[in-house]
């Protein structure tokens, strides 16, 4: 089955090629030239991935995601002006699962959207590995056939890198996983991403599980080293 992108931009031109490589490639593309006709398209038709520019009119990147963030965890790689790295750090802030900066190669582009997916359906479960599927540590339940997270039975929605990255430190609770760890079990041994997009990750877990309890203090910081889970 053929998965179907969502392509955001402003950039006529950006649209009509990067669609026609996608659709080459076997992906279902749809269009969309801004954030408002994007979230009106998405919210009659879902998409598995979108790829969305920062800067639009009517509605811009951010305000996107950030619309879309409020009831879909939809993974969504942004591009971003080049050396804009405010753009970059917002985006991961707020919920991107990657980003690519302009200009880049279709080819750059195509293997990243691919590299989401398998990330994708990877914590859904789509294969799950034996007495792995459903992770228990104390009040955090990570059920990857469902691609749920509970605490204290109270629902945290996490992205796919989040939940990878959350998955990643709850298996060996007390272990320290490096930056470098952490990005090979989120996004791949054969994708390169700074170790600040590790650390904004993490910033927004914590903000995610304090909502949901504002004691929680599960993620611990190993300055210089890296991020462990709590040992009971």
């Amino acid at each position: 089955m053929s998965h179907s992108i969502a392509l955001v931009d402003d950039d006529r031109n950006i649209l009509a090629s990067v669609s026609m490589a996608l659709e080459s490639e076997g992906f279902v593309v749809r269009t969309y030239r801004d954030g408002m006709e994007a979230l009106d398209g998405l919210n009659r038709e879902a998409a598995d991935l979108v790829v969305l520019d920062i800067k639009m009119p009517r509605m811009n990147g951010m305000e996107l995601l950030e619309r879309l963030r409020q009831s879909s965890d939809l993974p969504v790689i942004f591009l971003t002006s080049k050396d804009d790295e405010i753009d970059e750090m917002l985006g991961l802030r707020m919920g991107a699962d990657d980003y690519i900066k302009k200009p880049f190669s279709q080819r750059l582009l195509i293997e990243r959207i691919r590299a989401v997916l398998r990330r994708w359906e990877s914590s859904h479960g789509s294969a799950p590995a034996v007495g792995e599927e459903v992770l228990r540590r104390g009040p955090l339940t990570l059920d990857s056939a469902r691609h749920l997270c509970t605490w204290h039975d109270g629902q945290v929605s996490l992205t796919v890198t989040e939940f990878l990255i959350l998955q990643a430190l709850a298996r060996r609770p007390g272990h320290v996983k490096s930056r470098d760890q952490l990005i090979d079990a989120a996004y791949g041994e054969n994708i390169y991403v700074d170790d600040r997009t590790i650390d904004s990750h993490i910033k927004r877990l914590r903000k995610k599980f304090k909502e949901v309890d504002r004691n929680f203090a599960e993620i611990e910081t190993l300055y210089g080293v890296g991020y462990r889970y709590r040992q009971s």
